[in-house]
């Protein structure tokens, strides 16, 4: 399985402009099989989201480490993944910093990707049961919060939970229609917007108002 990880960094990501070296580091070392049905095993390298269960998927990895890379994570970053699906991102987060917080809506899920997590040596990522539309205030302010299921518009609960210079990362747009991945930074109290890639992302879902 190592010949294919070195092989998907090199040709996937690498040779789609992906240069971070703390991500690059982490795409090598974050074993994917470990992040899909056994049944998908096989694929996990492929250049492609897979299905893992409840209408979920687990990304792409190009799109993994592009998300990872535009969070312009540092050491010691304390960091909101909204979505935590299989614990993959999680844990390639958690390769560049040591406070990742991970919510998930479907329980089922976020109990298996605690459980995956742990025995794969990702003991210190917090994995929650909830809607991640409201964030996770008890453990805000972030330096990043990075969201893997798209919603119609930009949380503001998410917004408020930035710090001050905060990064976030999220798609956005209808299921069914054009999707836009964009990069929130707050700055002097301003929320500056830019437009980096479409994408194509399962809604995110819960009971909040835009659902």
């Amino acid at each position: 399985m190592a010949i294919l990880r070195e092989r998907m960094v090199a040709e996937q990501i690498e040779g789609r402009n992906v240069t971070d070296p703390a991500v690059l580091m982490a795409m090598r070392k974050v074993p994917r099989h470990e992040f899909v049905p056994p049944r998908l095993i096989a694929d996990a390298y492929d250049d492609r989201p897979l299905p893992i269960g409840d209408g979920q998927t687990i990304s792409q990895p190009y799109i993994v480490a592009y998300m990872t890379e535009a969070l312009r994570l540092k050491p010691g970053d304390r960091v909101l993944e909204v979505g935590t699906g299989s614990g993959y991102q999680a844990a390639v987060l958690a390769e560049i910093t040591d406070q990742v917080y991970t919510i998930e809506i479907i329980p089922d899920l976020a109990r298996t990707a605690e459980e995956r997590l742990r025995r794969l040596g990702y003991g210190k990522v917090s994995v929650r049961a909830g809607d991640g539309y409201f964030g996770w205030p008890g453990k805000a302010p972030f330096d990043a919060i990075i969201v893997t299921a798209a919603p119609e518009k930009v949380p503001p609960k998410l917004v408020e939970q930035l710090k001050e210079g905060g990064r976030m990362v999220i798609p956005v747009g209808e299921e069914r229609a054009a999707q836009e991945l964009i990069r929130l930074t707050k700055r002097n109290g301003k929320v500056e917007t830019e437009n980096l890639i479409p994408v194509r992302f399962v809604p995110l879902t819960g009971t909040h108002p835009d659902n």
